[in-house]
């Protein structure tokens, strides 16, 4: 009897200890971002932060090449999207897109012995993912601001970015006990191994839905009700970027009032055009390759990859902790003058990329 209480009781310890092992252990640092008393303290464990700070490093860079003599347009064939590049430049760049996206399987990755050769599916998708960084640094810099972004923000050296999402497969809810057509009550790193629903990102990175959750009025009256379901998305939405960013709530939320403006750090205003680019990047640019990529680069619904908010920043609060890449490649900075100035008539500017932070307070993220 007495060797099976010891038994029982070791068996208790041991699984105490490896439950407590998966837990923050002290030390770790706070700076206080708020009044004493209300929680507004932002964590920082430094041994994380270790382990960030050399993933998140910018690689060296090369000389911007002289932009005179002809363009590459001019030189090369097929060149749809930095033509009016000169050669030097238009040469440099090719180089560190090759390192950046694909530096051990080289210019092959895309072009095959004929470089205006069209049949190779990487070559496609890497000229519109240009065209994509093009419009990010151009049209949304109420989010990247000046520091931009470049192809090593989300690739970081790897064919694949790290971090992507796809719809996930729907839940076998066996007898209906757990979860609901979304998707819950299964431990998901994305949601911080909680039981939130493991796809807000379809939700409100891919459709246009809003972050809410809870209501303004007492009753479920008016335009401002949120649902269970909304608000349980809205939190693994959170958990996300929470993570993605390396951060707590405190960020970007006074903690006095979760859904109030007033008194809310700047960063909120930034998340908020966030998940409008990303949002306009899946269906904009994403979605529209769903038929180039091969059948195993999709996902297991048949769906393209997509962006969140951990494919540009993983695990930092800025991207590369806000080193500015983008100044040094012209190209990427936007679309060619001839085209931004056609696109401009063509089209009119996206309304949640121009609206102003002072309308931004008004709504919630």
């Amino acid at each position: 009897m007495a060797l099976a209480v010891r038994i029982s009781t070791l068996t208790v310890a041991v699984t105490a200890a490896a439950l407590l092992a998966g837990c923050e252990r002290p030390p770790v640092d706070s700076v206080q971002r708020g009044y004493r008393g209300t929680g507004m303290q932002h964590i920082v464990n430094p041994r994380t932060l270790a382990e960030q700070i050399p993933l998140n490093q910018a690689p060296a860079g090369t000389p911007v090449a002289d932009d005179s003599g002809p363009r590459a347009g001019q030189v090369f064939q097929n060149v749809k999207v930095l033509g009016h590049l000169s050669v030097a430049e238009f040469t440099r760049h090719m180089a560190a897109i090759t390192q950046w996206v694909a530096p051990t399987e080289g210019c092959t990755y895309c072009h095959t012995d004929n470089l205006a050769d069209d049949s190779k599916y990487q070559k496609v998708v890497s000229r519109r993912m240009i065209e994509m960084t093009q419009k990010v640094n151009a049209q949304w810099t109420q989010h990247v601001a000046a520091t931009g972004v470049t192809c090593y923000t989300c690739h970081r050296g790897q064919p694949v970015p790290k971090e992507i999402w796809f719809k996930a497969e729907a839940q076998n809810k066996r007898a209906d006990f757990i979860g609901n057509l979304d998707g819950q009550n299964q431990a998901k790193k994305v949601v911080g191994l909680t039981s939130l629903p493991y796809d807000p990102f379809s939700t409100f990175l891919k459709d246009d839905t809003q972050v809410r959750v809870y209501g303004t009025t007492a009753l479920p009256t008016g335009t401002t009700t949120a649902g269970i379901k909304q608000a349980e998305k809205t939190y693994g939405l959170m958990m996300h970027m929470a993570g993605a960013l390396g951060v707590n709530c405190t960020y970007c939320h006074n903690t006095n009032g979760f859904g109030s403006w007033d008194n809310a750090a700047p960063q909120r205003a930034t998340a908020w055009y966030g998940i409008r680019l990303a949002r306009d990047l899946n269906n904009g640019f994403m979605e529209g390759l769903t038929k180039t990529f091969p059948a195993h680069r999709l996902g297991p619904t048949g769906d393209v990859a997509k962006i969140n908010c951990a494919t540009c920043h993983q695990g930092a609060y800025k991207p590369i902790y806000g080193a500015q890449m983008a100044k040094d490649y012209v190209g990427l900075k936007g679309p060619a003058p001839a085209a931004a100035a056609a696109a401009a008539v063509a089209t009119p500017v996206d309304a949640a990329a121009s609206e102003p932070v002072a309308t931004v307070a008004t709504a919630t993220k």
